[in-house]
């Protein structure tokens, strides 16, 4: 099922993520999740509204 994978956990605050159907949207940080859902703000798509049971964000870890 999708939003299951190992790396959930990892989506919290300030986490870094690419929405793997819209790479044109570049880099996104993660504003905040509740429950399923996630608001991301993507390089060049802005704040995005998503349903983690529709769709696995792929976590990129950050060099710092």
């Amino acid at each position: 099922m999708k939003g299951e994978g190992r790396m959930r956990h990892l989506l919290e605050p300030g986490a870094l993520v690419r929405h793997p159907r819209h790479p044109e949207w570049g880099l996104g940080q993660i504003q905040s999740v509740a429950r399923d859902r996630v608001v991301v703000n993507f390089e060049q798509a802005g704040k995005q509204a998503l349903d983690l049971r529709r769709v696995d964000l792929e976590f990129v870890e950050s060099d710092a």
